[in-house]
C-alpha cells in the first residue's frame, strides 16, 4: 500500500460536506437555465454558487461555444439551450448535452383535461 495512492484514500461519506461534485460550474449554469430560461444572472450566480461576475463568464462562454443563445426580452435576458451539441471532453465522445438534460431537468407532466 502506498500512502500517496489516491484509491487507498478515505472516501467521503453520502451527504458529508465534500468540497467537490461531479458536475462542473458549467454544467450546473446549463441545467439551471434549462430549468429556469428567463432566470435572472443573480439566481444562476446564487443557485450555483459563484459569483454574478462568474455567471456571467460562463453564460459568455456558453453562448460563445454555440451551448446557449441569448436573447433580450425588455430588461431581461431569456436563454435556450442549443440542441444535439456534444460534450467538449474526448472521454465523452459520442454523447450529447441532452442526455445529461433528460436525466437532470424534469419535464412537466401534461396538463389534466377538464
Amino acid at each position: 500500500m502506498n500512502a500517496s495512492d489516491p484509491d487507498q484514500e478515505p472516501r467521503p461519506n453520502p451527504g458529508s460536506d465534500a468540497r467537490w461534485t461531479f458536475l462542473t460550474n458549467h454544467a450546473h449554469v446549463l441545467v439551471t437555465i434549462a430549468r429556469d430560461p428567463q432566470c435572472r444572472m443573480r439566481e444562476v450566480a446564487s443557485r450555483v454558487g459563484v459569483t454574478e461576475r462568474g455567471a456571467q463568464k460562463i453564460i459568455a462562454d456558453l453562448v460563445a461555444s454555440g451551448y446557449i443563445t441569448r436573447t433580450r426580452v425588455g430588461r431581461r435576458n431569456s436563454y435556450q439551450i442549443a440542441p444535439g451539441r456534444p460534450f467538449r471532453h474526448p472521454v465523452s465522445e459520442g454523447h450529447e448535452l441532452d442526455e445529461l438534460l433528460a436525466v437532470l431537468v424534469p419535464v412537466p407532466p401534461p396538463p389534466l383535461d377538464t
